[in-house]
């Protein structure tokens, strides 16, 4: 599979940008003993914001798009920062 990025796909690369880049989401390692909820946790939290903003088709296709992203990839991520930022 070709990476975007540096990340697994488009789809995990834009969600984590448009999402996630910036925001500091963690507000200590408690909140990430599980890698598995931490990034189900993620997800459901896009999913909400789609279906506020979002309905009908473009929700579908929002819906859509989402099914590819590696959630797991993105909660990786924002733990490593988060650990590296607070060493």
């Amino acid at each position: 599979m070709e990476k975007y990025n540096g990340w697994t796909n488009y789809a995990t690369w834009r969600v984590n940008l448009e999402f996630f880049d910036g925001c500091a989401w963690l507000e200590s390692m408690e909140d990430c003993k599980d890698l598995n909820a931490y990034a189900e946790t993620l997800k459901d939290m896009v999913c909400e914001a789609l279906e506020l903003d979002a309905k009908g088709l473009a929700l579908s296709y929002a819906m859509a798009f989402i099914s590819d992203v590696n959630w797991h990839e993105i909660a990786q991520s924002m733990i490593d920062n988060y650990e590296a930022e607070n060493v």
